[in-house]
C-alpha cells in the first residue's frame, strides 16, 4: 500500500495474521492486476501480471489458507482453515472436489500443506501438529503432536532434499523437524508421535517469539532454510548443519506481513497478505542476502495467504480472511477460488 496504515497483531487462533486497523479494499473479481507503484527503490513493476482464477473451492466456508502441488503429477491440494477439509484439483479442470473431508481424523483445521517426492501428503492442524497421507489410498500414515504443555500455533512446513520436513511454530518462535527415520518409526509404531524442536529462534526475533514466524522453504541444494518473521518484516537463513540462524540481508525491500514462501532455484516467492502483495526475490550469498526484484499488490488476491510453483504456473490461495473468517466480518465471495498470477 502506498502509506503507513496503524495495524495490531491478531491472536494465535487467527492464525498469527496482522489485522489492519483501517478497512481493508474491497475484494475484486479476478481481473488484471493494477500494480501498485514499489514501496521500495529496486523493486519493479511487472505490466505483464495477471491474475485469473484457476480453480473453485465447493463450499461457502472454505476459507483456504495452504496450497501444496505433487510434483509427480501436478495435483494440487488445498486446506480449509475453518473445516480442515482438503481438496483436490486436476490441472484442465476448474472445478476442486473433497478429497479429506471436514473432520478427517479429528481435523478441524488445515493450514500448511506439503506433497513430498514419496507421494505422501502433510496437513498442518495448527493447534494439534500433522498428519501425513497416503495420496493413493487417502490412509493415515502417522501424526506428529505438538510437545505436551505447548501453546503451539504450528503454521507451515517445508520438505528438504533429504525428505525432512521442517514445520513453524508461530507462537514459540520454534522450527521442528521430523526425519524420515522418524516417519517411519512412527508408521510402525503405533502412528503416532512428538514433534521436536529443531531449532530455536526466539533469541533472534526482535519482537518475541509469539506470532511472528510464518512461511519456511528449504534451499534445493539442502543447505539451509528461510523462514519469514511476518511482524518483523525479516527473512532468517537456519544452517541445516550447524543450526546457525542469521538474518538475510535484504536489499530493495522488507519481508513485512511475508506469509508463505516458495523457492525454485535462487528464486524466492514471498505472499503478503494483508497487503495483498506477492514480492519476488533473488537469493544469494549462499542464502545470505536477497534482493528484490519485482512485487506487486491488487486487491483481487483476496488476502493471499500462500502459493505454489507447479507446471509453469504461480498459484495463489486467495483466503478471503476478512470476509467473515478469522479477520473480520463481512461475506465472502464464493466459490471460494485459487488465482493464476502471470508475471510474478
Amino acid at each position: 500500500m502506498s502509506r503507513a496504515i496503524p495495524r495490531r497483531a491478531l491472536a494465535a487462533a487467527t492464525l498469527a495474521l496482522t489485522v489492519l486497523t483501517v478497512p481493508l479494499a474491497a475484494a475484486a473479481q479476478a481481473r488484471p492486476t493494477t500494480n501498485a507503484p514499489a514501496a521500495h527503490s529496486g523493486a519493479r513493476c511487472d505490466a505483464r501480471a495477471r491474475i485469473s482464477t484457476a480453480y473453485d473451492l465447493p463450499g461457502d466456508r472454505v476459507y483456504p489458507e495452504g496450497i501444496a502441488a505433487d510434483p509427480r503429477t501436478g495435483d494440487i491440494y488445498v486446506g480449509s482453515y475453518t473445516t480442515g477439509a482438503v481438496y483436490k484439483a486436476t490441472p484442465g479442470h476448474r472445478a476442486a472436489r473433497v478429497f479429506l473431508p471436514s473432520g478427517t481424523d479429528g481435523r478441524t483445521t488445515a493450514n500448511g500443506l506439503k506433497v513430498d517426492r514419496a507421494g505422501r501428503l502433510w496437513v498442518i492442524d495448527s493447534t494439534a501438529g500433522a498428519a501425513v497421507y497416503d495420496l493413493r489410498t487417502r490412509r493415515l500414515i502417522a501424526r506428529f503432536d505438538v510437545p505436551a504443555g505447548a501453546e503451539p500455533f504450528v503454521n507451515d512446513l517445508a520438505i528438504a532434499p533429504d525428505g525432512s520436513a521442517y514445520l513453524t511454530d508461530s507462537n514459540r518462535g520454534v522450527v521442528y523437524r521430523v526425519t524420515p527415520r522418524q516417519l517411519v518409526r512412527a508408521a510402525t509404531h503405533g502412528g503416532r508421535a512428538a514433534l521436536t524442536t529443531a531449532y530455536d529462534l526466539t533469541g533472534v526475533l526482535p519482537n518475541g517469539p509469539a506470532g511472528t514466524l510464518n512461511g519456511i522453504v528449504a534451499d534445493p541444494s539442502g543447505r539451509y532454510l528461510l523462514t519469514v518473521d511476518m511482524t518483523g518484516g525479516a527473512l532468517y537463513r537456519v544452517d541445516l548443519a550447524s543450526g546457525a540462524v542469521r538474518r538475510v540481508a535484504l536489499h530493495g525491500g522488507d519481508a513485512l506481513h511475508g506469509d508463505g514462501l516458495e523457492m525454485r532455484g535462487t528464486t524466492l516467492w514471498v505472499v503478503h497478505n494483508v497487503t495483498n502483495g506477492i514480492s519476488r526475490w533473488r537469493i544469494g550469498d549462499d542464502g545470505a542476502a536477497a534482493r528484490l526484484e519485482r512485487r506487486m499488490s491488487d486487491p483481487a488476491l483476496q488476502i493471499p495467504t500462500t502459493l505454489v510453483r507447479s507446471g509453469g504456473r504461480t498459484l495463489v490461495v486467495r483466503s478471503q480472511f476478512d470476509k467473515g473468517g478469522p479477520m473480520g466480518q463481512g461475506t465472502p465471495q464464493t466459490p471460494f477460488t485459487v488465482a493464476e498470477v502471470d508475471g510474478i
